[in-house]
Order: C-alpha cells, then structure tokens, then sequence
C-alpha cells in the first residue's frame, strides 16, 4: 500500500489486537488474525482476505504499521483507492477489531465513498456496507 495508517496503537491495543476478531453473524463483515507481527483482515462472508499489515514496536512504546499489503483482483476486492484502503485498514482495526467510535475514521470512508460513487447515500448505509457491525459480547 502506498498509503500507510500514521496511528501509533499502544502496548496494550496491539495485545488485543493480536488476539484477533471472529465475526459471530451476517451483519459482521470481517475476520481479523494474526501470526507474528503481521495482522491479517479477511471478509467474513467469503473469507478472502483484503489487508495484511505488518506492525512494528516504537521506540519508546507502542505499535505502529511498518507496511502493507492490499489485494488488487477485482473479483475478490474492488477497491482501487488508496487513500480509501488506508482509511479502511485503520478503521478495521480500530472500530472492528478495538471496538473505538472512531468517529472520525467513519466520517473520512463516508466521504471518500461519496466522492468516489458520485452519490449521496446516507452515512448509515455507506459504513454498514463496507465496515459492517462488532459484537459487544
């Protein structure tokens, strides 16, 4: 990916992050593993998987992404935006994955989604569409 999520995850985010996410129902979209330090998100539907990031510790503390991967066949992925994938890996992990609002990251994918489709569709729809929902239990 030429694009790279700038966020710095604490010590504590990247242990729950390497514990993962199993989607439980229809409405959740992704399944989120990881093996060493490179995190991978699938689709929960048709378990192909769209991201592998690769974190790596900073100095003085934390976790950031170090590189990444986005998957290109049309059939299996069609996103072809940059800056769309980077928003969407980071959102993903955060909002999927840590169960944050992350407000503003849903804001940025309801705003490159419109801007790329040329329609207005409501927010609700746009997120639901591509993030899907998190169980809390």
């Amino acid at each position: 990916m030429s694009q790279l999520p700038q966020r710095i995850w604490s010590d504590e985010d990247w242990k729950q992050i390497q514990r993962g996410y199993a989607s439980r129902d229809m409405d959740e979209k992704w399944d989120v593993f990881t093996e060493g330090e490179v995190v991978f998100l699938h689709r929960s539907w048709t378990g192909n998987g769209t991201f592998a990031a690769t974190f790596a510790p900073v100095d003085g503390g934390g976790w950031r992404i170090d590189g990444a991967v986005v998957e290109r066949d049309t059939e299996r992925y069609r996103g072809t935006d940059d800056a769309y994938d980077c928003v969407m890996l980071e959102l993903v992990i955060s909002a999927i994955v840590l169960g944050e609002s992350a407000t503003d990251l849903r804001s940025k994918l309801v705003e490159l989604t419109r801007r790329k489709s040329g329609a207005d569709a409501p927010a609700g729809l746009i997120q639901h569409s591509a993030l899907g929902l998190r169980s809390d239990s």
